[in-house]
């Protein structure tokens, strides 16, 4: 474990590997007996009998849901645009206004098709089915008990921690912490580099929570990609990845997993840069050494 310009224990945007995290929370509920895969958003958010409360949580959990990556509304191309020019924060909403978008939405068919609007909403419901709000369900299911005590989800920038990296664009400007109640889910926790290696190292010993979230269950992009609950597999150069990437206004991540061979990698950056391609190569590399998987071509 290593970082630069940072201390280990500084927290991290981890955007989309929060996709992750939720996954998990949703198998660990599955578990539990709380829900099944049939449970729909309606029998446990307070959504009338609007089309989206017909979806199913297992559809969201596979990005197979219908509903699009992000809710058409006023003043979504006004924030996209304040982003590239001001950095700002383009998400913010409540859980109430996440709602409201929701009752406002119909699905299109169910097929593959990358949803953050489905995962936020995801993890609200396997929240509401534990009696619980999803930053709640995270300390309590994940967090504590793998004792991640860098990992959280500020709902606002003044709950961010002092610990918390400025993140910056691929130019170097400042850039808006991407926070908010609805976000949380999809892409809005923080953590720290020893937290997530210490989650990696759970989930390959088979200790972490919702492990089973990492199974794939369906194809996602051709029978090379397939996704379990959030987290994708793929087929790289004859090893099978099991890993999710992240990005916001000014962070990348990327977390993989060869779990045959018993090799994990995480990475985190303050800055808008991508590393995915420098995940899967140290990734190959370090798995050549420790394990059993075929070495690269």
């Amino acid at each position: 474990m290593a970082s630069h310009g940072a201390s280990l224990a500084a927290d991290f945007e981890i955007g989309s590997v929060s996709k992750g995290i939720t996954g998990l929370l949703y198998a660990d509920a599955l578990g539990r007996g709380e829900l099944s895969p049939g449970t729909t958003l309606g029998q446990r958010l307070p959504l009338g009998d609007c089309p989206a409360a017909g979806v199913t949580l297992a559809s969201l959990s596979r990005h197979s849901s219908g509903l699009p990556r992000l809710p058409r509304q006023a003043g979504t191309l006004r924030r996209t645009l304040e982003l590239m020019l001001r950095g700002t924060n383009p998400y913010g909403e409540t859980l109430a206004e996440l709602l409201e978008q929701a009752r406002s939405v119909r699905p299109g068919a169910p097929r593959p098709r990358y949803s953050n609007f489905g995962f936020e909403l995801l993890g609200h419901a396997v929240a509401a089915g534990a009696g619980l709000n999803f930053r709640e369900l995270l300390q309590q299911r994940l967090a504590r008990p793998l004792g991640l005590g860098s990992t959280y989800a500020p709902a606002t920038p003044a709950e961010a921690r002092p610990t918390a990296v400025t993140g910056r664009s691929r130019s170097g400007k400042v850039m808006q912490p991407w926070t908010g109640e609805a976000l949380a889910p999809t892409g809005g926790i923080r953590a720290s580099i020893s937290d997530m290696a210490r989650l990696v190292q759970a989930l390959l010993d088979g200790w972490a929570p919702g492990l089973a979230a990492l199974d794939p269950v369906a194809n996602f992009a051709g029978p090379a990609a397939r996704i379990g609950a959030g987290w994708m597999t793929l087929d790289a150069k004859g090893r099978e990845v099991t890993w999710h990437n992240g990005g916001t206004g000014g962070f990348r991540s990327w977390v993989g997993l060869d779990r045959k061979a018993g090799a994990a990698v995480v990475l985190l950056t303050a800055t808008a840069a991508p590393v995915d391609r420098h995940g899967f190569r140290l990734l190959a590399e370090i798995a050549d050494v420790t394990g059993t998987s075929p070495p690269a071509p």
